[in-house]
Parts: C-alpha cells; sequence; structure tokens
C-alpha cells in the first residue's frame, strides 16, 4: 500500500513547501521510499488526483469546531459549509473569524473541536503563530475538490483516502515535549537539532507498541529530518506514520470513533481512541 504523510502550508514556494513523505506500507513494516516537495496549492491539487490506491495523513484540521459553523449559520454537512468557505477570498474568511472571536467574552473567542480537545492541540479558528485557520482555508477546499475518500467526513468507494494527522501526538509519545522546530530554515539552534536528533533515535524503536509498525529509513533520510530546522521532513514522516496506522484499522472506521463530530472531523491517532466526546 502506498501512504503519504504531508506537513502541509497555506502559502506553499521555495522557502516554504508542502513537504510529503512516500512510503509503503507492507504487513507491519512501513518504509519510507524519499521525500518530496511542492512549491504551490496546484501542485498539491494535483497530487491529490494521483492514482490509488493510497492513503494520505495531511496536518491541518480539515474542519471548524461546531460551535462556529452554528452561530455563524453556515450549512451543514461538512461539504457545505466547505462549499461556503471556498467562495470567500482569504480577506473575507479571515475577517469573519476576527469579527467574530472580537465580539466574544475571554475564553470563549476560539472554540475546539472535539478532537482538538483530546489531542490537546490549537483551534482551528486561529490564524496567527501557527495559522492553522489559514492552512484550513486553503487545505479544506482542495480536499473538497478531490475524488477522495475524506474519513470521516465524506466517506466514499474511492481508493485513495485521507485521514487527519497531528504529529505532536507522536512527538509527545517519544519525549518531553520540547521545542524541536523553527519557522525560519536559516535558523538553527543546537538545542532544536539535539531535540530532533533524539527524535529520530527514538523512530525505530518505541513505535510499535503504540502503532504497530517497524518502521524503515535511510540515514540520508535520519540525516533529512534532523538537518532541517523546520522539521517539516520529519513531520511529514511522522503524518505517514499515522496514515499508516489508520490503514491497519480500516475495519474500524480508519481508527476513528464512529460517533465522532462530522461537520468536525477527527484526527487519526491510537491515543485518541480512549477519549470520550466532549464538544466545547
Amino acid at each position: 500500500m502506498n501512504v503519504y504523510g504531508i506537513d502541509f502550508t497555506s502559502a506553499p514556494g521555495p522557502r516554504k513547501p508542502i513537504t510529503i513523505a512516500e512510503c509503503s506500507l507492507q504487513a507491519d513494516r512501513l518504509r519510507l521510499r524519499q521525500l518530496l516537495r511542492l512549491m504551490t496549492r496546484d501542485s498539491f491539487a494535483d497530487f491529490l488526483c494521483c492514482d490509488g490506491p493510497w492513503i494520505a495523513g495531511i496536518d491541518f484540521p480539515f474542519g471548524q469546531p461546531r460551535k462556529l459553523i452554528e452561530n455563524l449559520g453556515w450549512p451543514a454537512p461538512w461539504h457545505a459549509y466547505v462549499a461556503r468557505v471556498k467562495e470567500l477570498s482569504k480577506e473575507e474568511f479571515e475577517r469573519i473569524l476576527t469579527d467574530y472571536s472580537q465580539g466574544r467574552a475571554r475564553g470563549d473567542k476560539q472554540h475546539l473541536r472535539a478532537t482538538d480537545v483530546c489531542a490537546n492541540s490549537r483551534s482551528p479558528m486561529m490564524l496567527y503563530g501557527v495559522p492553522v485557520g489559514k492552512m484550513f482555508y486553503r487545505g479544506a477546499p482542495a480536499l473538497l475538490r478531490s475524488a477522495a475518500s475524506i474519513v470521516p467526513m465524506r466517506p466514499t468507494s474511492d481508493n485513495r483516502i485521507i485521514v487527519e494527522a497531528y504529529p505532536a501526538l507522536i512527538v509527545r509519545k517519544l519525549r518531553a515535549e520540547k521545542s524541536y522546530k523553527s519557522d525560519d530554515r536559516r535558523k538553527q539552534t543546537a538545542a532544536k537539532e539535539a531535540a530532533r536528533q533524539s527524535i529520530v533515535e527514538e523512530l525505530r524503536g518505541k513505535l510499535i507498541r503504540c502503532y504497530g509498525l517497524c518502521l524503515e529509513f535511510t540515514e540520508e533520510h535520519a540525516r533529512s529530518f534532523v538537518d532541517d530546522p523546520t522539521a517539516d521532513c520529519l513531520d511529514a514522516f511522522l503524518c505517514a506514520i499515522q496514515a499508516a496506522w489508520a490503514f491497519t484499522q480500516k475495519s474500524r472506521n480508519y481508527g476513528i470513533p464512529s460517533n465522532c463530530d462530522l461537520l468536525e472531523g477527527w484526527i487519526a491517532d491510537p491515543s485518541l481512541l480512549s477519549f470520550p466526546l466532549v464538544h466545547n
């Protein structure tokens, strides 16, 4: 089975491309074949049209919180409100989120999806710092245009499957949560390089218990993981691990709770299976 892990960015280019870890999965062995870089959103859209079968884990929020959707009067289901977002300009989308947040009480400005609560991840409404709201704006319409099966919001019989990934969950399993990446490729620090080295050293040994996978990658790939200050290559491979695990759970809805909120979506990771579905 072909497996792809995708570290997504809303504004790809030479300085910050969309990074893809292309892997193969045979039984419980996930082998990294190569690292790819896409420089444009069009090339990402083309990639989603590649022939299957494959499964991909992509690192951005596929949905927005139900509370936001309902308060804004956006239509349901998922494909309907993403189609509404697709009609908005980037400036209009950002202004809607900004105006919405400014008009609410402290602590109720940026909502979380149920999966964000479980994963301790950022609100998909967030436009600054880690701008996952901008990533949603660019990424979700691309998923909508694709004919692939988007699990769990728009599952189809297509042999191309896409799940939401969140590499921070794997990092937390491997080590104490310390900073291991920088937004700028020119900014390398010894501490962050050592943190990436530690993650890479632990990848081959510790994940078999949680993900049921044996990982294979070359020393050249390992060097790429460590040498990249942004950790885009490393994060892409971590997304591939989550996608591969999801594929091993195909008969169990790809490891996603059957009663999760289909407006919001869900992150594919074994650590989230035991959490109660709490909405914010």
